[in-house]
């Protein structure tokens, strides 16, 4: 439950930064003159690319706490809160 977690907040967090990087590319593109920009590509292989890179890093983080919790026990857990 907490890896997959991790991995949803890491595959948005990967989503909204690819997603403005983007934005913010095609607003520096429209920015600059035309003389200095003739071919503007987005490479989606890349994107996607990054966004499974986020949810593994996501992944990876959520091991120590994922231990974490699992050697809990589970009514002391619920009794604290």
């Amino acid at each position: 439950m907490v890896r997959w977690e991790a991995v949803i907040i890491a595959l948005f967090g990967g989503l909204l930064g690819v997603g403005m990087g983007v934005l913010f590319g095609l607003a520096a593109i429209a920015a600059i003159p035309e003389t200095f920009v003739d071919i503007v590509s987005i490479p989606y292989s890349s994107l996607l690319g990054y966004l499974v890179v986020s949810g593994l890093f996501g992944m990876l983080a959520a091991i120590l706490p994922a231990r974490r919790a699992a050697r809990l026990n589970i009514l002391d857990a619920i009794s604290q809160e």
